[in-house]
């Protein structure tokens, strides 16, 4: 059973992108829908607020098919702009997307759609990151019909304040994806390479090229489970404190006037100990 809610979404593509316009034609037709998004691509642009330049709101209707806010600042200054002065009522639920390329292990310190859903938890609103694999993505419909059950399931089960969802879903009709996996954010290492090239006037810059990444070995970590045709569906938390670390750091004895080095020489020295971080 739908329960009608009030949704606001978002994305980091801008507010003409496919993603943006599936999920709006899904949700209109049950839900309160209002769209406020970048007016243009912001990919990569991370949690980054505007705030040395003035944030306008136009009110804008992408080709006549609908009608929303294009903001001139990133999809945190959406969500932000959105809460604090543009909507009437406060949403239910942001969903930030359908992003083509997958949001996966080191991507998510990046993505602007990431940030967008982290932006609502830190509002205290039900934040949904969706993706779908592949640049070139040829399946948003099918892809906002499973956003449009899952946002049902997340709004009757809740969040805790400060928790989001960050989804991403195989590039294939939903017939051939094998099923839905609860994952673990991987850390696996991220490959990349800076390719250094000269102008015309023989001055050089450099373009970032692409990132591959490798998983753990651990088949629980999302990039895996989207390698292996599973819909991902992974729990980020904003408070970003490593508890594991936060104990010992009260051991280091560490004062204002003098750190205790010889403590910290034998503490490093200890292989064991220093391996039980990077597990």
């Amino acid at each position: 059973m739908l329960i009608p809610m009030n949704v606001l979404l978002t994305n980091d593509d801008g507010i003409h992108a496919p993603g943006l316009r599936a999920l709006y034609n899904r949700f209109i037709n049950t839900h309160q829908v209002s769209v406020v998004a970048p007016d243009r691509e912001r990919s990569a642009i991370g949690h980054a607020i505007s705030l040395n330049q003035p944030l306008r709101a136009i009110r804008v209707s992408p080709n006549g098919e609908y009608k929303g806010y294009e903001v001139n600042g990133t999809p945190a200054d959406c969500i932000k702009l959105a809460i604090a002065e543009i909507l009437s009522e406060r949403p239910n639920v942001v969903i930030a997307g359908i992003n083509p390329g997958a949001n996966v292990g080191a991507n998510l310190n990046y993505s602007g759609t990431v940030a967008a859903a982290k932006e609502a938890a830190l509002n205290g609103v039900i934040g949904i990151a969706v993706s779908i694999e592949g640049q070139v993505a040829d399946n948003y419909d099918e892809a906002a019909r499973f956003v449009l059950q899952l946002c049902d399931i997340v709004t009757i089960k809740g969040l805790p304040f400060g928790t989001f969802l960050n989804v991403n879903i195989p590039n294939r009709p939903m017939s051939e994806i094998t099923g839905v996996r609860i994952s673990r954010h991987g850390t696996g290492l991220l490959s990349e390479y800076v390719e250094k090239r000269i102008d015309p006037r023989n001055r050089t810059y450099y373009w970032q090229g692409p990132d591959m990444q490798s998983f753990e070995e651990d088949p629980a970590v999302d990039g895996t489970e989207l390698g292996q045709n599973f819909i991902s569906i992974t729990p980020i938390k904003c408070d970003m404190t490593d508890k594991r670390v936060l104990e010992d750091l009260k051991s280091w004895r560490i004062k204002k006037n003098k750190i205790e080095y010889l403590r910290l020489k034998i503490y490093w020295s200890r292989s064991p100990r220093r391996r039980r971080y990077n597990k």
